[in-house]
């Protein structure tokens, strides 16, 4: 880690002044066991790149599983990483962020929880030469110099294959003559965030252009489980009759079924089911076709983000955008032999 010199120290001394008692009183607790904080511990010994990683929350399995992919890998590198869960909040991610400029971490990583609202912190990681990753969840900014690359999922393709599927599935394509128009109730996931941004961006571009679909309702349910559920009670009492629920992510589908099954309305048979992410509850529920179809969102990140860790570490450049791999599977997709998904 490059040496910054007395008055650089200072001047950070004096800006992040009202975080010192947080980090004191976790030297005050730790010492208690006369342990120190790893990432400390680790920059005096010169032995190990210290990445500082800010996730989001654990709203959902596959959020869990994303962490986990992080903090595997970074133990698997030999890379200390230095954990913050910002409980859904982003100021508590802007806190963290300027936690690890303070430790002077090598790398920053983090999810961003909105798209907006970063350039005020991510100048001062990069005023204090740290360069910043950002992964699954993207960020506007009007200067791009201000992280070093993206990696994560394609939202927009996400939702451009859910509106695929429907085209499938009620074979409106080509020009085929539109029988009736499918009423459609979408579920976003959280105001303002990269992914419900996306998913709603690529579902319209494709069905914008097909007469046989019209989106009746939209409504934010944060992504989480309960609610999925409570969104989609009140859609069914104002809008009666819908005939496709597309939601953005598994966990508000499942809150989804979960009202359904309280109505005794047959899910994948009364209103077909469009989800994104592929946890294995999904795949489950469109085993016993109460999904129809489920687009894939990959959470296991870790490996490729401490490769360009290690590769920011070393004072070297990464791509600017990585897109993962990703699949889809729907009522017409052979799974009995697809292994456990681990989230």
């Amino acid at each position: 880690m490059v040496y910054y010199g007395s008055y650089r120290r200072n001047l950070y001394m004096k800006r992040y002044a009202a975080l010192f008692p947080v980090v004191g009183c976790l030297f005050i607790l730790l010492s208690c066991t006369g342990k120190v904080p790893a990432a400390v511990a680790g920059k005096d010994a010169g032995k190990k790149i210290i990445v500082g990683f800010s996730q989001i929350g654990a709203e959902s399995a596959w959020r869990t599983c994303n962490t986990k992919s992080v903090r595997d890998a970074a133990r698997d590198a030999g890379i200390q990483l230095v954990y913050e869960n910002a409980e859904q909040k982003q100021e508590n991610q802007i806190k963290a962020i300027r936690s690890f400029i303070v430790y002077q971490v090598d790398v920053i990583v983090f999810v961003p929880i909105v798209a907006d609202g970063w350039d005020t912190v991510l100048r001062e990681a990069k005023e204090a030469r740290i360069p910043v990753l950002i992964i699954d969840r993207k960020i506007n900014t009007e200067d791009e110099s201000l992280y070093a690359g993206f990696v994560g999922t394609d939202s927009v393709e996400e939702g451009r294959k859910c509106a695929r599927f429907l085209q499938r599935k009620f074979h409106t394509k080509n020009g085929a003559p539109v029988r009736k128009k499918y009423r459609i109730f979408e579920i976003r996931g959280t105001e303002d965030s990269s992914p419900a941004i996306g998913r709603a961006a690529g579902f319209r571009e494709v069905l914008s252009r097909d007469p046989a679909f019209e989106i009746i309702g939209s409504e934010s349910g944060d992504f989480l489980r309960s609610l999925g559920k409570e969104v989609l009670s009140h859609a069914l009492d104002r809008y009666g009759g819908i005939d496709i629920i597309y939601s953005h992510n598994d966990g508000m589908t499942l809150g989804v079924l979960d009202e359904l099954d309280a109505r005794h309305i047959n899910a994948g048979r009364d209103i077909c089911i469009v989800s994104i992410d592929a946890e294995q509850a999904a795949i489950n529920a469109l085993k016993s076709g109460k999904i129809n179809c489920v687009v894939e969102c990959n959470p296991f990140l870790g490996p490729m983000v401490m490769d360009m860790a290690k590769t920011l570490a070393a004072g070297g450049s990464i791509p600017r955008l990585v897109h993962v791999h990703e699949t889809e599977f729907d009522e017409n997709t052979d799974i009995s032999q697809l292994p456990p998904r681990g989230y």
